[in-house]
This record gives structure tokens, sequence and C-alpha cells, in this order.
């Protein structure tokens, strides 16, 4: 089911609030998934998901592959008989207060600090597309 990015529900934007494991879906080079758990925030005002990782990491690898105007990734979460997707365009940020910002949305989001990394880089998603069955009775 389809979300209108400009008028999103709250049951839509809570669900993205909760403390949920996501993926993060991104494409190697030879044109195959790669799908790995993550931590993610929605800014829903905004239209942007963040998620922090490793600059040596495969999906960082996949998203610079893409090159300089990004990849085409998506992010998705489930809990009980609910399930969110937000598609978009990811970009590498390395910029402190960048990173920053996405690490204290983390701890909001998932209740704890994460380790310090001086490796750590953003991935920030422009969101074009949300999908999900969030409201009551879930899926």
């Amino acid at each position: 089911m389809a979300h209108d990015l400009r008028n999103l529900d709250a049951a839509y934007v809570d669900f993205w609030r909760e403390r949920h494991i996501c993926t993060l879906t991104t494409t190697r080079p030879d044109g195959s998934p790669h799908l790995v758990p993550v931590g993610v925030t929605f800014d829903h005002e905004a239209g942007i998901a963040r998620v922090i990782t490793n600059k040596n990491s495969r999906k960082v690898g996949n998203i610079l592959a893409a090159g300089p105007d990004g990849a085409r990734v998506a992010v998705c979460q489930i809990g009980e008989r609910k399930w969110a997707t937000l598609e978009g365009r990811a970009v590498v940020r390395t910029e402190a207060d960048a990173i920053a910002d996405a690490v204290n949305r983390y701890a909001e989001r998932y209740g704890r600090m994460p380790s310090p990394n001086p490796d750590r880089v953003l991935v920030e998603i422009t969101v074009t597309k949300a999908l999900g069955l969030v409201g009551p009775g879930g899926a």
C-alpha cells in the first residue's frame, strides 16, 4: 500500500519512531541485491531516512559504486502485523555535523548511544516512496 509522502498518517510516522531493526537493500555492482540489518531513523518532515555505518562496509561500497548521484535503495521494517518500506536515493555523507546529528537521532530512536567509531559515515536517503500497512490489524 502506497502512502502520500506529503501527508503521512500518524500511525505510519509513529511506526518509524518505534524500536525496530530494519533492513537496507542496496544493489551490488553485478546487479544482485545486498540486504543487511541496520538501524534507521526517518525524518518525515524532511523526507530523509538515515543509517549510520562504517565507511568500509559493503553497503557503502555499493552506494559509492553507483556514482555521484547516489544509488536507489530501500529500507524496511516489520513488527507484529505491521510493515513499512521507504524507497529513495542514497548518498554517503562524511561531514562531522551530519554524522553527529544522525547518531543523536539513532540514540533517540533506539534508546542507546552507539559506540564511538572514527570510521563512521552516514547513508542519507532522500525518500521518494513510502509503502506499508501499519493501521489497525496491520497486514
